[in-house]
C-alpha cells in the first residue's frame, strides 16, 4: 500500500494530486503529517510542497473542469474530514475526463460526497457570518472567538473585511489555534502559539450588558420557541454569543 504524506496545506494536497498523475506509485491514501499511520506494510511517499506544481494543478482544475469545481474542492479540503483527500483526487480524476459535466454526475460516490460536504461547509460559513460577535480590546482592536466544525476562518474573513473595512480585527478559531488578523489594509491567517494577550476595553462590559438587555427586551415571552431558536442558532455556538451569556 502506498500512503502519500503531505504537509496538510491546500498547496500540499495539490502537489499530491500532481504526484498521483506523474508517478507509477499511485496512492491508496493521502494523509497529512498529523494523521500519518504507523504500519510496516505501508510505503510512505513524502510529498514536497512546490508552489509551481500547485499552481499548475489549480489552474488545470479551474480551466478543464470549472471554477465552481475548484471552489467545491477547496471547501471539501477545509472540512478536514478523514479520507477527504482521496475523494478529492477521485473527483479531480473524473473531472479531467468529463469536464463541467461532473456537476451532473451525482451517482458517482466521490462527486456526491464532495457536493454534500461542500453544502455543509457553505452552510456553516453562512451561519457563522451571522453568529460571530466582536468585543473591543483595550487597543481598539475588535476580537471574536469561534470554534466551528470546519476550518472556516479564511473563507469568512472577506465578509467581515467588507463590513469592517475601517477596523482592525482578529477572528480567533480556538479549536484549531489559528486566527485571521486584519489591519485595515491586508489580512493573514496565522497559527497561534500560546495565549493571545487579550485585554478588553474598559467599556466593553457595559456594551455587553446593554446588548444582553436589548436582546432580553425584544424577546416576546408568548412567542418563545426554544426548538426553533436551537434550529436557527444551534446550542454549540452559544458559548461565544454575548446575548446568551458568552
Amino acid at each position: 500500500m502506498n500512503h502519500y504524506i503531505y504537509d496538510g496545506s491546500f498547496d500540499g494536497l495539490l502537489n499530491a494530486i500532481y504526484k498521483a498523475y506523474y508517478t507509477p506509485d499511485k496512492p491508496d491514501k493521502i494523509l497529512s503529517y498529523e494523521k500519518r499511520e504507523d504500519n510496516f506494510l505501508v510505503k510512505e511517499i513524502l510529498i514536497d510542497t512546490d508552489a509551481k506544481k500547485a499552481k499548475k494543478v489549480y489552474e488545470a482544475i479551474d480551466k478543464k473542469i470549472s471554477p465552481a469545481a475548484l471552489r467545491k474542492i477547496y471547501y471539501a479540503y477545509l472540512s478536514e474530514i478523514d479520507g477527504i483527500e482521496m475523494d478529492i483526487l477521485n473527483f479531480v480524476r473524473l473531472g479531467f475526463k468529463i469536464g463541467t459535466d461532473i456537476e451532473l454526475n451525482l451517482a458517482n460516490e466521490a462527486v456526491f460526497k464532495i457536493e454534500s460536504i461542500y453544502n455543509k461547509v457553505s452552510h456553516e460559513r453562512h451561519r457563522m457570518t451571522g453568529l460571530i460577535r466582536f468585543k473591543e480590546l483595550k487597543n481598539n482592536i475588535l476580537y471574536a472567538e469561534i470554534s466551528p466544525d470546519y476550518n472556516l476562518v479564511g473563507i469568512i474573513a472577506p465578509h467581515f473585511i467588507k463590513r469592517l473595512s475601517n477596523e482592525n480585527f482578529i477572528i480567533h478559531d480556538k479549536k484549531r489555534n489559528i486566527s485571521v488578523f486584519y489591519n485595515k489594509k491586508e489580512w493573514i491567517v496565522r497559527e497561534i502559539k500560546g495565549d493571545l494577550n487579550i485585554i478588553f476595553n474598559e467599556k466593553e462590559e457595559d456594551y455587553q450588558n446593554l446588548w444582553k438587555m436589548y436582546f432580553k427586551s425584544i424577546s416576546i415571552k408568548e412567542k418563545f420557541n426554544p426548538k426553533l431558536q436551537r434550529s436557527n442558532m444551534p446550542k454549540k455556538y452559544w458559548k461565544y454569543l454575548i446575548e446568551k451569556g458568552g
